[in-house]
This record gives structure tokens, sequence and C-alpha cells, in this order.
């Protein structure tokens, strides 16, 4: 199946497909094989995903996010109830490891989802001769 026209390709709808790790053409078929393995091509319509590398952008979005929501939480209890110090070395390390095991693969989603919308593919064959 073709491909959807770059100029018809709605950022925002491709990133919140990529959020709910669906294909950011179709919204049908799985972005991720998996946990974070990248489907070579959609099942549903075709689109291929496979040469859409996100590299770090993912980890860097998730640790972001993590930390704007941990950190302001663990101030917060601390300033209003001073929890002991086991208190705050278990739960805090555990809010964390839990919200990026969530959140990881959505944000590769939602990369993958702004790569596709931008067509992105030009740009990893820039200064190399073969794009």
């Amino acid at each position: 199946m073709a491909s959807a026209p770059i100029e018809g390709r709605s950022k925002l709808t491709a990133a919140l497909r990529g959020l709910a790790q669906t294909c950011p053409c179709c919204g049908r078929g799985r972005l991720l094989h998996r946990y974070l393995k990248v489907v070579d091509r959609c099942d549903q319509c075709g689109e291929a995903y496979g040469h859409l590398r996100a590299d770090d952008a993912p980890p860097w979005m998730t640790i972001f996010i993590v930390g704007h929501i941990v950190v302001p939480m663990a101030l917060s209890a601390e300033q209003s109830w001073q929890p002991p110090m086991w208190l705050h070395m278990t739960l805090w390390p555990a809010l964390a490891l839990a919200l990026v095991l969530a959140l990881l693969p959505r944000c590769k989603g939602v990369i993958l989802g702004m790569l596709w919308a931008t067509d992105a593919r030009e740009a990893e064959h820039a200064g190399t001769g073969q794009g």
C-alpha cells in the first residue's frame, strides 16, 4: 500500500497514535513489537517503519517527564510530612522506575510518530551520498 502524502500527515495525529503505540498512518496496527522494538511494517496498512531511528530522544523525554513528576512530589512530601529517610529511599526510586517503564515505549511511539509525520528518513542519509 502506498504511503500517505507528506503534506497530508498530521503531526498531532501521528504523535497521539504513537503515544497509543499504534501505527501513525492508519491508527490500527502496532508500532512496537515486544517492549521497544519497532516493527518493520504495519500489519494493517503496510507502512514501513523499520528505517526510522528514534535514538536517544525517547529516553531523554522519559527522564524529563519522570523528573518533573517525581522531584516535586518528593520535595512536597518532605516539606509537608517529613517522612523517614528509609521511606524516601524506597518510595521515590520505585515510583521513578514504574513511571520510566510505563512511559518509555509511549515516548518512543511519540518520537516515531513525529519522525514519520515529518518524513525524517531523508535526514538519515544527509551527507553520506546515499540520499
